[in-house]
């Protein structure tokens, strides 16, 4: 079976719901990711990742970087390991409360124009899609990566920190749960 490691991006220089919508990487942020780089580097020459794979916002990208140079590789931007879609006609501005109900709930409670149970299983599809890679997303995808691979129904099961890695492997064309990544205490909750 092939590792596929998923990075939660490193700390972003504006919180979500502030004014910028695509926020880099704060010092702290580009600090977490050289420090995750070099966590997958040092692994068995066997298991560590080939290629990098990122969601199209910005801090994934950011983070995704060091990855990508240590290996000397192109970054493949990928929308399906993307941040949760917000409902189409949803204001902004209602985007953080929307998102914070969602969190205390499972995914099939989920208001809004998709059906986010799909949305999910989409996720870990995608990310099954990249034996041996290191796939750098987002707080709730990860988190639909886990509860796919798991059978956990509720959507913040798991608190990955920033830059967090959670090792997965493939097996059947389907995620298998491996390691969790370090939790902590998260700005979306």
């Amino acid at each position: 079976m092939a590792p596929v490691y998923v990075i939660r991006h490193g700390r972003p220089a504006s919180t979500w719901g502030g004014a910028e919508d695509d926020p880099g990487l704060d010092e702290a942020g580009r600090q977490q990711a050289i420090l995750a780089m070099e966590t997958l580097m040092a692994l068995p020459e066997n298991e560590r990742p080939r290629s990098v794979v990122s969601s199209p916002l910005r801090r994934c990208r950011e983070t995704a970087v060091p990855m990508a140079q240590a290996l000397g590789v192109e970054i493949i931007i990928d929308p399906s390991v993307g941040e949760i879609p917000t409902p189409a006609d949803m204001p902004a501005a209602d985007r953080p409360g929307w998102l914070r109900a969602a969190f205390g709930g499972a995914w099939s409670e989920i208001v809004g124009d998709l059906d986010y149970r799909v949305w999910a299983t989409d996720v870990a599809a995608a990310v099954a899609k990249y034996p041996q890679a290191a796939v750098f997303s987002h707080f709730v995808a990860l988190n639909a990566a886990v509860g796919v691979a798991t059978g956990e129904a509720r959507v913040a099961a798991f608190h990955p920190d920033h830059c967090s890695i959670t090792r997965f492997e493939i097996g059947d064309g389907r995620l298998i749960l491996r390691e969790k990544g370090r939790e902590a205490q998260s700005q979306v909750l």
